[in-house]
């Protein structure tokens, strides 16, 4: 298998993120996924994370596209996956933030269209889409629920078939659509999801 080549812009973005300093009660939350991840490659097993927010429509999205490129820039075996306790759709400014990051998107038709996101010219893209947590195409046991946002953690009581319930609260960039910063605020959560995957997989031994 060829090593992952990341697209330019995004190996710069990723570079950035790297020297990025994650506070001491990020590292906290985070523990628990860094703790999921070395358990389940110490025990030979598949490492699935589905990432769930309200709408699956911004953080849990990202969410998804970060920790499966950062994964594949540390050479880490990883199936990411994301849903929803609703189905929307993967919001265009949501979109545009990634853009910026150096990711090429391919958008299909229709009100909640499947989106490629290509970060790699020999790496398959990822497909992005809103639907609900458990969907067909979601891991349905032995996996990881990592919960992007309070309202979907208060909202799912229980995940089925999950082995770890993971919180990472996010704050919602929705707040800002319709604003002037719009952009500033999408990118700075992306980044800061993009870091904090950083952080999670360059932990792992």
């Amino acid at each position: 298998m060829l090593p992952t080549q990341l697209y330019p812009e995004i190996r710069v973005k990723l570079d950035e993120a790297l020297k990025q300093e994650i506070p001491e009660d990020r590292k906290n939350i985070l523990q628990p996924l860094i703790d999921f991840v070395q358990q389940q490659i110490d025990a030979e097993k598949p490492v699935r994370l589905n990432f769930i927010c309200t709408h699956n429509s911004r953080r849990s999205q990202f969410g998804q596209v970060w920790a499966h490129t950062v994964s594949d820039y540390f050479g880490i075996q990883t199936e990411c996956f994301s849903g929803g306790t609703e189905v929307t759709a993967f919001h265009q400014n949501a979109l545009e933030a990634l853009k910026r990051s150096g990711f090429k998107i391919e958008k299909g038709t229709g009100e909640n269209p499947q989106i490629a996101i290509d970060f790699s010219p020999n790496s398959k893209p990822i497909i992005g889409y809103s639907k609900l947590y458990d969907c067909e195409e979601n891991p349905s046991d032995n996996f990881a629920a990592v919960m992007t946002c309070s309202h979907a953690d208060e909202n799912c009581p229980y995940i089925p078939g999950c082995t770890a319930r993971i919180a990472l609260d996010y704050k919602d960039p929705k707040e800002f659509d319709n604003t002037s910063k719009v952009m500033e605020k999408y990118e700075e959560r992306s980044d800061q999801i993009a870091a904090e995957m950083m952080y999670v997989f360059k932990s792992i031994k």
